[in-house]
């Protein structure tokens, strides 16, 4: 009877390869007697798996566990004990070769079954044992390295927070020099969001715009950076005081830049966004509201009632938004100490209170009529706290944000 013991010396500041699971371990050869496997594995306690080796290269594995069950049986060690120890020993191991890399390895050994993670597998460097691995020490190897991608990709989210925070921050500060009286709250839902808000203060008023883009996370991200780029080219060229023609604009510039244009081939994606433009003018306190699946509501002074003023019902951008599509303008006076709000869905939606029915208008309005007489950042800081009291324990379920003023 022969035995063989080898080790793998390789650096273990990486974990690619199968070769950096590999450990000691002994072999032995196909004629060894059953008696001689029983006397290995009762000396040897650490000793889990057992690789067979014929012509030099292996065959099978003996696993432990299989094997003493097998050979605690009535009679067994009369009838197998002499005889040859593959008859015990696993005929269709996982054998890998050294340079196999970990992810390729754990799909062998899914493929393999359980007895992979169970009993291990045997490594071989040009066809020769070189060592045996374990299933948990694979699966700890591949938590930590799913852990690794995961933190490189939590870094890199959190990085594209800083950047879509970043190209929000002009906005807020042009509405802090605009507006004594004005919030806008806007929340992810997660580290980065599909929302995206826009605020410009010209000589003769301003310019404001909330959108919700399809999805949140880092798809929603990806299409405000695509629908806040198209809607700064639109500025650009139009100019802030026709919201119906910038929504327009930005429609066909989102269509084209994702091809979603109709009689161009079979489009790869189907987004856009809902969003609601304003231009208010100083001198005549006119506002023009475009909205796309989007409302505006007001609270006049002098009225008991918050008015809402309805969006169009066509969405920005998607392919079924005809290319040619005109949204149209409504003009509003604006009373001195009217109170105007904007929201995205993610505060009408919202599943919670005791039913788990959406937040909806009506309760949205309640808070406004109740805080009527308020400034802004209070009227919305109680919103906030009535939302965030109707969430209760439920989950969030899309991006905030909201736009309350008084002009």
């Amino acid at each position: 009877m022969e035995f063989n013991a080898s080790r793998l010396h390789l650096p273990r500041f990486r974990l690619s390869v199968a070769a950096d699971l590999c450990v000691e371990t002994i072999s032995v050869l196909s004629d060894t007697t059953n008696f001689a496997v029983l006397e290995l594995f009762t000396e040897r306690r650490d000793l889990m798996s057992l690789p067979v080796i014929e012509g030099g290269r292996p065959i099978g594995l003996i696993s432990r566990n299989i094997f003493m069950s097998q050979m605690s049986k009535p009679f067994y060690h009369e009838l197998y004990g002499k005889k040859s120890c593959i008859a015990f020993m696993d005929k269709e191991p996982l054998i890998v070769d050294a340079g196999m890399s970990i992810e390729a390895l754990t799909f062998r050994a899914v493929e393999s079954g359980e007895k992979a993670l169970a009993d291990g597998f045997i490594v071989t460097r040009d066809g020769a044992l070189a060592g045996v691995g374990f299933g948990l020490q694979l699966m700890n190897v591949v938590a930590n390295m799913q852990a690794e991608k995961n933190r490189q990709i939590m870094h890199s989210i959190d990085y594209a927070s800083v950047i879509q925070r970043s190209l929000l921050r002009p906005s807020n500060l042009a509405l802090s020099d605009a507006l004594d009286d004005a919030h806008l709250e806007w929340q992810p839902r997660d580290v980065v969001g599909g929302d995206f808000y826009h605020f410009a203060r010209y000589e003769d008023g301003w310019f404001a715009a909330i959108a919700d883009c399809t999805g949140h996370g880092v798809p929603g991200a990806f299409m405000t950076l695509i629908s806040s780029s198209t809607l700064t080219q639109a500025l650009q060229q139009l100019g802030p005081r026709d919201p119906a023609a910038l929504i327009a604009e930005v429609n066909r510039g989102v269509k084209g830049m994702l091809g979603q244009v109709e009689g161009h081939g079979q489009a790869e994606s189907n987004d856009g966004m809902d969003a609601a433009f304003l231009w208010f003018d100083n001198a005549t306190r006119q506002l023009r509201f475009a909205g796309a699946k989007l409302s505006l509501f007001q609270l006049d002074p002098d009225q008991q009632a918050v008015q809402t003023v309805d969006g169009e019902r066509m969405g920005v951008g998607y392919v079924d938004s005809p290319l040619d599509y005109a949204w149209t303008n409504k003009v509003i006076a604006i009373p001195e100490g009217s109170l105007l709000f904007l929201t995205t869905d993610g505060l009408i939606d919202q599943i919670g209170g005791a039913k788990d029915i959406a937040y909806g208008k009506r309760r949205m309005r309640d808070v406004l009529l109740a805080q009527r007489t308020e400034c802004a950042r209070h009227v919305s800081q109680a919103m906030l706290d009535d939302y965030q009291a109707w969430q209760g324990e439920q989950p969030r379920r899309d991006d905030l944000t909201f736009f309350c003023l008084r002009p």
